[in-house]
């Protein structure tokens, strides 16, 4: 790191260790505390969720990941499945869930979804990676609905752009809620709820990026922090003199139901 003080160096150390040690397991993001801020959509997910689940009889969540979300649902339905594929959180949402009622099926997050037809009134997912909206209208019952947020256009492309240099405008354009529509309406879905929102999202440290970058797999694939360690230091001086690195968060909400048989 030329042209740095010995100081900043042995913080830039300490931090980026902190940070590539700390377990990544689960979607609990509560290390971050104090260390980055992320602004929350206005439509406040858990919530709306939490409230779905309380008038539903049978619900599917989508990649649940730890299942810290699900779990934060005062109310579960009597039957309540999740699915998840990454072993370290398929046993961390069994152990959170199971005690509640869940049953957590180990699920490669590709179609078909290992249930039967109209097994579900319910279905919610939070961030998944993908959406397979043939498989969502399959399992769904007549007059079920589809609940998610999901992670929106060129999201967080500030941090990702600092890495990987600027993207393709396909890239940028990816993740876009019409398309959604659009997909989930071909999937035979009627699309009740469909919002957007852009949203501020502060590093305050580099060791918060280190851990963000660890932890969301698809922002800079294959991260690492020896194969970036010029541009994490160049990042921390950047941080360390100017402030918290700012970037944009994009997520929108979209509500779909598959109609009733006629």
């Amino acid at each position: 790191m030329p042209g740095t003080s010995e100081e900043e160096r042995t913080r830039f150390e300490a931090l980026v260790a902190e940070a590539a040690a700390v377990s990544v397991d689960g979607w609990d993001f509560s290390w971050l505390d104090g260390r980055a801020t992320e602004q929350r959509p206005s439509w406040g997910y858990a919530h709306a969720m939490a409230e779905r689940l309380g008038r539903a009889r049978a619900a599917l969540d989508i990649q649940t990941g730890g299942g810290e979300v699900l779990a934060s649902a005062s109310k579960l339905p009597p039957l309540t499945v999740a699915t998840e594929s990454w072993p370290p959180n398929i046993a961390r949402a069994t152990a959170l869930l199971h005690p509640l009622g869940a049953v957590v099926v180990a699920d490669a997050d590709e179609p078909p979804l290992p249930f039967g037809d109209a097994a579900f009134d319910l279905v919610v997912s939070r961030h998944p990676v993908t959406t397979w909206w043939a498989e969502i209208a399959r399992v769904l019952k007549p007059g079920g609905t589809y609940f998610s947020q999901q992670v929106g256009p060129a999201s967080v492309f500030e941090l990702v752009e600092y890495f990987l240099g600027p993207q393709l405008p396909e890239a940028r354009g990816a993740r876009d809620p019409q398309r959604a529509r659009a997909d989930a309406e071909a999937a035979g879905l009627e699309v009740v709820d469909l919002r957007l929102e852009t949203l501020r999202t502060e590093f305050f440290d580099i060791g918060a990026v280190v851990y963000f970058l660890r932890k969301v797999i698809w922002m800079v694939p294959g991260f690492t922090v020896e194969q970036y360690r010029p541009q994490l230091a160049a990042l921390h001086h950047l941080i360390e003199t100017e402030g918290p690195f700012v970037a944009h968060t994009t997520r929108f909400l979209i509500e779909a139901r598959k109609p009733q048989r006629p």
